[in-house]
Formats: C-alpha cells, structure tokens, sequence
C-alpha cells in the first residue's frame, strides 16, 4: 500500500475516512483493506469500541465494492 503524504491526507475529503476526526482514510480498495487489517487490530487490542470497528468495516466495504465495479 502506498503511503499517504500530510498534503494529500489534508487534500482528501472528510467522507474518504472511515470515522470522525479523519480517522482511517479509504480513499481507495489499497487503504480499505488496510483499514480493515489494522481495525481488526485495534479492536483485539481494546483501542477501538465494537461500533467504531462494525463503521470501519462496513465502510471500507463499500470502497471495495465500488472499486470491484
């Protein structure tokens, strides 16, 4: 997965995260699943609630389903 810049993370719009704060971006099915990885992550290891996983998971599901398209 490519690496995001500072300038083309501020670029994107708040819609391409998958929380609030522009937390998680998924820009594209490369971060969508990446997301994913690191959500899954993040929920064994307590830092993410149940609810903040079920949004990241079924938003970057729809990035990668748009992009099967």
């Amino acid at each position: 997965m490519s690496r995001l810049t500072t300038e083309e993370r501020n670029a994107l719009p708040d819609d391409a995260f998958a929380l609030p704060g522009r937390r998680y971006p998924i820009p594209d099915a490369a971060h969508a699943r990446d997301a994913l990885a690191r959500a899954s992550e993040m929920l064994h290891r307590g830092e993410l609630t149940q609810d903040e996983y079920d949004t990241i998971h079924r938003r970057a599901e729809d990035v990668l389903r748009r992009e099967r398209m």
